[in-house]
């Protein structure tokens, strides 16, 4: 009878295991084919030459070594860099301080939330052609509004020496603090991630800080920033990985990377490589370099602020 048992319930357990492998047959080819066996692919291909029309040959770290002296990598990949160094901590600042703001008890606040979300929700080539209109130099909304500003200060300031306002995307100087404050446009997913995290602050810890006399801005710095110090850890990381794929609004303001370059930015040299170039296998050492320099700066994050970040049970 045992024997009998013990047969069952192996039958039964092998029945469960066959019906739980049906039901999650279509995530493992999804995995297997849609995620695993591309990246696979592209780092076999970074160590090839491949045009995609025929097929791959293998040349070791050749297209490494290519890549080290190409001068329009290292500048779409200074760009990158300088784009992020730029955008990620005015993104980090300008997403907390309207989430602080908006977790106040001011009238409409449901309104105005979701007025600041709206840009998430629009397209991106959308919104680029909508600020491509913005920053124009000659007609745009912005310099209209900009030139009487300079004139005052042409007048009052500078002695009558005149002041032009900036070609923004036609100026190499303007054309990344432009693309940054586009940037700012869409930080409303952020800000909703901020607002849930204050609104799991412990409202006691708030009043023992009043009581012991603490200010609005002592407030601010040792009780709110602690308690969502994991909420700005993950918009952190998650800044960092969008940052530096940023593709879809310079590539449709300016295919070519114009002017000079300074909108030509890791990813869309990427893309031209692959696609228009069809130099399949550079493009794939270009993706593994901009996967290691994510996963590098990632660690060093978590590195930076793992003293810094405190979990409710600490």
């Amino acid at each position: 009878m045992r024997g009998q048992r013990a047969t069952g319930c192996a039958g039964h357990s092998g029945r469960d295991l066959l019906n739980g492998l049906l039901f999650i047959s279509p995530w493992i080819v999804g995995l297997g084919g849609l995620l695993l066996y591309p990246i696979g692919a592209s780092l076999y291909y970074s160590f090839c030459d491949y045009s995609v029309l025929q097929p791959a040959e293998w040349i070791g770290a050749g297209n490494y070594i290519d890549l080290a002296t190409d001068e329009v990598f290292l500048k779409s990949l200074a760009n990158t860099l300088v784009y992020a160094a730029l955008a990620l901590p005015m993104g980090l600042v300008v997403s907390l301080a309207l989430a602080l703001l908006l977790n106040t008890g001011v009238p409409f606040m449901s309104t105005f939330r979701v007025i600041f979300f709206l840009p998430v929700l629009v397209p991106m080539v959308a919104l680029a052609v909508l600020w491509m209109w913005i920053f124009n130099g000659e007609y745009g909304i912005l310099n209209h509004y900009l030139k009487p500003v300079l004139a005052f200060v042409s007048e009052h300031l500078l002695g009558g020496r005149p002041i032009a306002p900036p070609g923004w995307l036609s100026d190499p100087l303007w054309a990344k603090p432009a693309l940054v404050v586009m940037g700012m446009w869409t930080v409303g997913n952020s800000v909703v991630i901020y607002l849930a995290g204050l609104q799991d602050v412990p409202q006691h810890l708030y009043e023992a800080a009043e009581l012991d006399g603490a200010s609005w801005l002592q407030r601010i710095r040792h009780v709110t920033l602690p308690a969502i110090s994991p909420v700005i850890q993950f918009n952190l990381i998650m800044g960092i990985i969008g940052a530096l794929q940023l593709f879809a609004i310079p590539y449709v303001i300016s295919p070519t990377g114009a002017p000079a370059r300074s909108l030509y930015f890791l990813p869309m040299y990427l893309y031209d490589s692959a696609f228009t170039y069809l130099r399949m296998g550079y493009a794939s050492a270009m993706a593994w370099i901009l996967f290691i320099i994510i996963f590098v700066l990632t660690l060093v994050s978590f590195k930076m602020t793992e003293k810094r970040v405190h979990y409710g049970g600490e």
